[in-house]
């Protein structure tokens, strides 16, 4: 309808006359004479109602259908559980962290001296920082000269990004997510390549604040918040909120499971049970003493090599990473290759272990095992491996019995092992004096060991990107409930560690380097690497953060009078070792010299395609003796205790 007149007040002026035809307002007037004409047609067309000007602006603001309604509410009902949610989980944990000790040091890595230090050499530098200043902007004209030839179609759109946080075509195909993703990548470079110019501060000082960069660059990625991310803002919109709801309760999850600090989860743990679906190479477990179990693996063939082989697993993780599935497990693989395998089995220890040092480890953990195993076996020699920290331990026990005259070892493996640290990547930087005296307060705190999480949070520092914030992002963002994924679930799966032999771990190998300088004690002995003649495989990984190539490199050259082969794998710490050659994945290089340093030797190293175990069973085959009737397990001199893999892998922590 027309709206009524409004009339003017009884005291008002009096109007001019309107003009014939004048409309009262800036409304078109009525088509009147156009209807009444039309009018004796009326029976054969009724004109459809058309649209007035008055309906314009109330279609405008029109009240959402009964379905847009519902999703709306729906999503306010979303948004609200998932703040609720939230809320209530950061309450809880403030709560459950009331009543405890404050941190020991507001920064237990050193970083502000290290900051202080990288800053003061800018500023005295005032030339370099305005060049810094200079390409900065440049760079950022650039950007926006290219974002404007983009959006006017005179360039194409930015390729899909290498960079695994924007792999998603909605960062590269929206302009504004495409701006924000290139201005973060500009600023984050600018920012990491200002520190690392820096060239008049102590090495170990700058590897710290680059770091430091690093880790906070990483962490202000627009992928980690929930109004920069396009996939999450995608998911949100058409789960209408449900996304978020989902990943708010994964958030409450974690840090319930982290009893107030948040503990991100990396797999599924609910689906892997030790024993049952991962861990589940037969077997029996033949010792069981104070610090191990020893286990020996049922033969997979009808002869076997004379010469048996003795694993040592880091007694940071569990051995169960060399027996995940059937079809990546290293210890079945070398069972079907005619070996006789055993596995050293850590104990997980508790505070009653805290006193355990080097020396306890060597005599009561590598000697003992090696009695232990040649005994079932009945065999005079004995093959071993060490992997990681475990290698570190066997290279140590080699010294020594060189020094002592013991040849009961006659071959020995080293998996991503150091014994040089003087290139031993970024967790130098968690070894100065002042974060370990941090980490000591820590450990008397708990009892006298470390905690297993500890140590995870530090490894998980280290690929903060792939092991942090990628979780972040799917877990509590996008909603997604973690894979179920057998390596992330042994991962997790981390082991306490005498405070007494990690302290001595920690300084004498990261903190002085004392093994391959020859001042190592151990045993009553300062133990000499280069004594050792026996025959040594070093495996590398060609990505590995935590025992780098070029640490491992130097660690081979280290024992300058043994024959040492080496190969180099690809991929990563894990990874690099656990590829079983079914899996055709990857590559591995070879070459039989050792040349001064890693780059020469890679330079005459020939690639081959998948894995390298092969090539180490070729080397092991020649080093274990004659072929003899298989060793079965239960009819050894060593009576079985229980069906492997033990009690020891276990314990959680």
């Amino acid at each position: 309808m027309a709206k009524r007149p409004t009339l003017p007040p009884a005291d008002a002026a009096p109007r001019a006359p309107r003009k014939p035809g004048r409309p009262t307002s800036a409304k078109p007037p009525r088509p009147r004479a156009a209807r009444a004409t039309a009018a004796p047609h009326a029976e054969k067309a009724a004109p459809q109602p058309g649209p007035t000007p008055d309906a314009r602006p109330a279609e405008a603001f029109a009240f959402p259908g009964a379905d847009q309604r519902q999703l709306l509410e729906t999503l306010s009902m979303n948004l609200a559980k998932a703040a609720m949610t939230a809320q209530s989980a950061i309450a809880e944990a403030a709560l459950s962290q009331a009543d405890r000790p404050a941190a020991l040091s507001a920064d237990p890595f050193h970083v502000g001296p290290a900051m202080n230090s990288v800053m003061t050499s800018l500023a005295s530098r005032p030339d370099k920082l305005f060049a810094a200043q200079a390409d900065l902007f440049n760079r950022y004209m650039d950007l926006w000269a290219s974002t404007t030839r983009r959006a006017a179609g005179e360039e194409p759109p930015a390729a899909p990004s290498k960079d695994k946080r924007f792999k998603d075509p909605a960062w590269s195909e929206n302009p504004a997510f495409d701006v924000m993703r290139q201005s973060y990548l500009v600023t984050s470079d600018w920012m990491n390549g200002l520190v690392s110019s820096v060239e008049d501060v102590d090495p170990l000082t700058k590897r710290r604040a680059e770091f430091f960069i690093k880790l906070l660059t990483d962490a202000f990625s627009p992928s980690n918040f929930l109004a920069s991310n396009p996939v999450a803002l995608k998911a949100l919109a058409e789960s209408n909120g449900e996304s978020l709801v989902k990943g708010m309760q994964n958030f409450a999850a974690d840090m319930e499971r982290g009893a107030g600090k948040l503990k991100i989860s990396q797999a599924d743990y609910g689906k892997f049970v030790v024993g049952e679906n991962v861990a589940t190479a037969p077997g029996q477990v033949v010792w069981r003493d104070e610090l191990f179990e020893l286990i020996q693996f049922d033969a997979a063939t009808d002869k076997q090599r004379a010469i048996p082989l003795l694993i040592f697993p880091p007694w940071i993780n569990k051995f169960y990473i060399l027996d995940l599935q059937p079809e990546n497990s290293m210890i079945r693989w070398l069972s079907a290759q005619g070996f006789t395998v055993f596995v050293c089995s850590w104990v997980n220890p508790d505070q009653d272990k805290a006193g355990f040092g080097f020396d306890d480890y060597l005599e009561k953990g590598i000697y003992r095992c090696i009695e232990k195993a040649l005994e079932q076996s009945q065999a005079e020699h004995i093959n071993t491996v060490g992997y990681c920290i475990g290698g570190t331990l066997m290279g140590a026990a080699l010294a020594h019995m060189a020094a002592r005259g013991d040849t009961r070892v006659t071959a020995n493996t080293f998996f991503a092992a150091q014994h040089d640290f003087a290139e031993a990547g970024d967790l130098l930087l968690f070894t100065d004096e002042h974060w370990l005296n941090e980490v000591e307060q820590q450990m008397d705190a708990a009892g006298g060991v470390l905690p297993g999480a500890a140590m995870a949070e530090t490894f998980n520092a280290l690929r903060a990107n792939d092991l942090i914030w990628s979780f972040f992002v799917s877990n509590y963002l996008m909603g997604k409930s973690p894979p179920a994924f057998d390596l992330l679930f042994w991962n997790a799966d981390q082991t306490r560690m005498p405070k007494t032999l990690h302290m001595d771990y920690l300084r004498s190998m990261y903190g002085q380097n004392r093994l391959a300088r020859g001042e190592f004690t151990i045993g009553g002995i300062k133990v000499d690497l280069s004594k050792v003649t026996i025959p040594l495989y070093f495996q590398a990984s060609r990505e590995d953060h935590i025992a780098p190539m070029n640490s491992v490199y130097r660690s081979a050259r280290a024992f300058s009078n043994a024959a040492v082969t080496l190969t180099l794998a690809g991929s990563g710490h894990i990874a690099g070792v656990v590829n079983p050659p079914s899996a055709h994945k990857y590559q591995h290089w070879t070459n039989p010299a050792l040349p001064a340093t890693l780059g020469e030797w890679q330079a005459k190293a020939v690639e081959h395609p998948g894995s390298w175990w092969n090539h180490w069973a070729d080397w092991l085959h020649e080093k274990s003796g004659d072929w003899i009737p298989a060793r079965d397990p239960k009819t050894g001199p060593l009576k079985p205790i229980e069906p492997a893999p033990g009690s020891y892998v276990k314990v959680k922590s």
